[in-house]
């Protein structure tokens, strides 16, 4: 009887708002479930007509001269994503400040999410201003803010004199995450780090320092000493928080049963079918058990599945540097980043 009733709402819905069919389709639908179809349709931007994405990013700029990795489409097993529009996007968030709080991956989602915007709106003012680490994309038309704030790991990083000090259980640093809008948070690449290149020197919880710890039980620390931030300091009645999802890196060609391929280079498909071969990544849980404790949930962007599937869409060795460079973690623009930023846009209808 629920189910009926449920459907002959939408079908109301649909009759009176037109608003319905959208909704409805996507009320049951698992959105990170699914493949990946070549759509002629993509990419929705060219990246020649977005002046302002870090050149490290610009793969056909630097070079690449495959272009099918551009043209796939992220399908869910049971229902159809909208297509992204970014005017309705704009109008929907006039007034409100949206910022990206995260490392890297989270900048490449920034950046789509610009793009995307102002190819919608390619005569709407924009003003891009950086100062520290907090990079500023405003659309003054529509009121709209767009920033990253770079952040590695989210818990303080602080420079003592026996060197870098992560802490984990310490967060000092949130007045910068308040007063906005819309939070999408993004901690993970950074963990992955060995040696010098690493961001610490030290662990730190409570009064104990330590020089090594279990990566994976440091990154459970911190996040969780994060979403304890957001139970005590956002309301969700002003503030939407998400959660950008575990993306998957390329360096092992036997994870997509290629034993041939040491890494993405070359790559100019994604694996076929929504099965990935490989070993499951085991941060998931960690972020799936951190993000189901909290009191006040933040939405997660699931982006794994759909990133481990993308073997192609990584700048590899197009990045304006060194040949020897071989970037399997990052993605090219246009690319997979507007998947992630069509995926927060759907997840905002469903909303």
């Amino acid at each position: 009887m629920a189910s009926g009733f449920g459907s002959w709402r939408c079908f109301v819905a649909f009759l009176v708002i037109g608003l319905g069919s959208v909704s409805c389709q996507l009320r049951n639908c698992n959105l990170y479930e699914g493949s990946w179809l070549f759509d002629d349709s993509y990419p929705i931007y060219e990246a020649s007509n977005c002046p302002f994405i870090d050149p490290a990013f610009d793969c056909l700029k630097n070079g690449r001269t495959d272009k099918d990795y551009l043209k796939y489409r992220w399908k869910p097993s049971k229902c159809d994503l909208p297509r992204f529009d970014g005017r309705d996007f704009l109008e929907r968030q006039r007034g409100k400040n949206i910022l990206f709080v995260g490392d890297s991956l989270s900048k490449n989602m920034w950046q789509s999410l610009t793009c995307m915007l102002h190819s919608a709106v390619p005569e709407s003012a924009y003003n891009l201003k950086q100062e520290g680490d907090l990079s500023d994309f405003s659309f003054l038309e529509f009121g709209v803010s767009v920033k990253w704030l770079k952040n590695n790991f989210l818990v303080d990083e602080v420079q003592e004199q026996i060197g870098r000090v992560l802490k984990l259980d310490s967060i000092t640093t949130g007045d910068q995450w308040a007063g906005n809008h819309m939070l999408i948070f993004n901690s993970y690449l950074w963990w992955l780090h060995q040696g010098q290149p690493r961001g610490w020197d030290y662990f730190q919880v409570g009064n104990t320092t330590m020089k090594d710890m279990d990566i994976l039980e440091a990154y459970q620390i911190a996040l969780t000493t994060w979403s304890r931030w957001i139970d005590g300091h956002i309301d969700p009645l002003s503030t939407q928080v998400f959660f950008q999802g575990i993306s998957a890196a390329h360096f092992n060609g036997q994870d997509w049963n290629e034993t041939s391929e040491k890494t993405c280079k070359g790559q100019t498909q994604p694996v076929l079918g929504s099965v990935y071969p490989g070993p499951s990544i085991p941060a998931e849980g960690i972020l799936s058990n951190v993000l189901s404790m909290m009191e006040k949930p933040a939405k997660l962007l699931d982006v794994t599945l759909l990133t481990q599937l993308r073997k192609d869409g990584h700048p590899s060795i197009y990045t304006g540097q060194a040949e020897s460079t071989d970037d399997c973690s990052h993605w090219c623009l246009a690319g997979v980043p507007d998947t992630c930023n069509e995926l927060l846009y759907t997840t905002l209808l469903k909303m």
